[in-house]
């Protein structure tokens, strides 16, 4: 790494942040569809908010007999500003494998960790419901949608008699 670039991932890593390498698969028809897909997944993850820098490398796609689709795979290191951050990339994008290489210990306060359990409990409820609605039988989509709401009221007013 660059001077700067190590001086800008120490001081982020100082202030909570997290050095990873994260690693995924992509499969498309040709190989300069996999290569233009993996280019703008990893400009995709450098835009997200958190993310102080992401650089990424593909591989050769592999594959491709005909009509059958070309692989490859990219490792992304990633600087994010805290490790919610890097979670929320892993629960978005799914990736394979991931390795944090800095710090060598991470730590939450317990509102992060509110947090974080708070997101990956939304992530998981709208999965869930996604895959609900796309399997349930017409009659179904109706229970399960008044299902959600009597949720969605209970966390109300569960909500409203935390605030008293």
């Amino acid at each position: 790494m660059s001077d700067d670039v190590e001086k800008l991932t120490r001081k982020t890593i100082e202030n909570g942040g997290v050095l990873a390498m994260l690693y995924f698969d992509i499969h498309a028809k040709t190989p300069e569809l996999v290569k233009e897909l993996g280019t703008g997944f990893v400009n995709s993850v450098i835009q997200k908010p958190g993310v102080v820098f992401a650089l990424g490398e593909i591989d050769k796609p592999v594959g491709g007999e005909e009509n059958k689709n070309w692989s490859s795979s990219i490792q992304l290191k990633v600087l994010t500003k805290d490790f919610g951050t890097l979670a929320n990339l892993c629960m978005a994008h799914s990736p394979f494998s991931v390795e944090i290489t800095r710090p060598d210990e991470i730590k939450l306060q317990l509102s992060e960790a509110h947090d974080l359990l708070g997101l990956m409990a939304a992530t998981t409820a709208e999965y869930k419901k996604y895959i609900l609605t796309k399997l349930a039988k017409p009659g179904e989509i109706a229970v399960i949608e008044e299902t959600l709401k009597k949720r969605a009221e209970m966390g109300k007013r569960i909500l409203k008699e935390g605030e008293k």
